[in-house]
Parts: C-alpha cells; sequence; structure tokens
C-alpha cells in the first residue's frame, strides 16, 4: 500500500479477522507509525514498513520470546546487503549498525496472534529521540536497494527463523541471538521497574531471555523489561 497510519494496525484487523500466518503488509509511508513504548516512529518515505503475524500455537515458546526472532530475521536480512560486518544485536531486539539504530520492531497481542511490526531505515535515518541513526544506504549498500527487495529477504529468514523457533526451541533461538551481539563483559546501563539508573556488564541471557546485568560489585540481575545503553 502506499499509505496507512500503521502496518501493526491494519494487521491486527487482519488478524482478528481470520487472516492466515505468513501474511505481511507493507507500506511506503506510515503516518502514526509507533515504537516501543509508545514512542512514534519517524516514518518517511524509502524505508521498510511493515507487518507479520504469527498464530500462537499450544506448544510454542513465550510469544515474547518472538522479538528475537525478529531481530535474527532481521540481523540475517540486513547482513546480505552490507559491505562491513560492523552490526550487532542488542538486548531486546535492536539491530545496531556501526553502533547506530538502523530498525525498530514491535509485538502487538491481537487474539490468539502475535502481530510483529518491522521498520528498516534504508535510504533515509530520520531523527529518533534525539538519538543518531544510520540507514543501509549510508552504511555503503547498493544504493538501488528497495525496500520492496528487502522485505523479500527478511520475510525468507523469519520464516525459517520462525520454524527453528518451534521445533528447535527458544534456547536455540537465544544461542543463536547471543552469538550476533554485543560480547561478553561489554558495560551497560538501563533503569529498574522504579526508575532508578543500574550500570554493570552484560553476562549474557537468562533462559526466558532476560538480560543478564552483573552489576560492579558483583552482583547479578535479570532484566526483563526496559531500555539499554551501551557504554
Amino acid at each position: 500500500m502506499a499509505q496507512t497510519a500503521s502496518t501493526n494496525a491494519d494487521m491486527k484487523t487482519r488478524a482478528l479477522g481470520g487472516a492466515d500466518e505468513g501474511l505481511w503488509l507493507r507500506a511506503e509511508k506510515q503516518s502514526g507509525g509507533i515504537g516501543r513504548l509508545g514512542r512514534k516512529w519517524e516514518s518517511p518515505e524509502g524505508n521498510l514498513y511493515c507487518s507479520t503475524l504469527v498464530r500462537c500455537r499450544r506448544d510454542d515458546p513465550a510469544p515474547s520470546s518472538l522479538s528475537f526472532v525478529a531481530a535474527l530475521a532481521v540481523h540475517k536480512a540486513i547482513g546480505t546487503h552490507l559491505p562491513h560486518d560492523d552490526f550487532w544485536l542488542k538486548w531486546p531486539n535492536d539491530i545496531l549498525v556501526s553502533g547506530l539504530k538502523i530498525c525498530g520492531i514491535l509485538l502487538e497481542r491481537a487474539g490468539d496472534a502475535v502481530v510483529v511490526g518491522i521498520g528498516v531505515n534504508v535510504s533515509v535515518a530520520p531523527e529518533l529521540d534525539g538519538r543518531i541513526v544510520t540507514s543501509l544506504h549510508n552504511e555503503g549498500s547498493d544504493p538501488a536497494l528497495a525496500p520492496g527487495s528487502l522485505l523479500e529477504s527478511l520475510a525468507g529468514y523469519f520464516a525459517e527463523t520462525l520454524v527453528e523457533w518451534r521445533q528447535s526451541g527458544l534456547t536455540s533461538i537465544l544461542d543463536a541471538w547471543q552469538k550476533r551481539a554485543h560480547p561478553l563483559g561489554t558495560r551497560l546501563s538501563t533503569s529498574d521497574a522504579n526508575g532508578q539508573p543500574l550500570e554493570g556488564e552484560y553476562a549474557g541471557l537468562s533462559s526466558d531471555g532476560a538480560l543478564r546485568l552483573r552489576k560492579h560489585d558483583g552482583t547479578l540481575i535479570d532484566i526483563h523489561a526496559g531500555d539499554v545503553n551501551v557504554g
């Protein structure tokens, strides 16, 4: 579609109407795109804005862990278009290229389905919450790379990773995620449930995907939600 308020909102309507798993929607522009924690996601023409849906099954891992599936799929897809290897994952589902944000992922529930929204900066790097972001074109991808072409590879990687999530379980997905993340010992900062700052070193992931943070006094704590900054 040329323009919509939000591909996630459109996909939630389709999910509640009985749409099949595997459907993808893409818009050239969005007027009401949102990111995690309700933040506005700038959506100018030239980037990828898309959503898909996953029907939850009884034996599936926790639906929230689909954020790792999506992050891995995006990581693999953009890797096929970058001329360098300076890109990695940051908990819970950020992809950083040259240390800069390039992607947003948002999961929303719609009945028995999870809608997975993905935005990737292909040709435009709009300002985001005062942070410096980048785009695939800025990072040296083929200038002719178009959002639709990126979606083709992304959809394939997402389908493959979803099968692994179901057949091999969450442990396999988390192992794959950690291999593509910043190294153990990386200095991180975040905040606790009360908004108090926390600092420490990255100590991997727990079995359910929580971020393990080793504080300066050696205490190991699990972070289940929140923003994480590197350095």
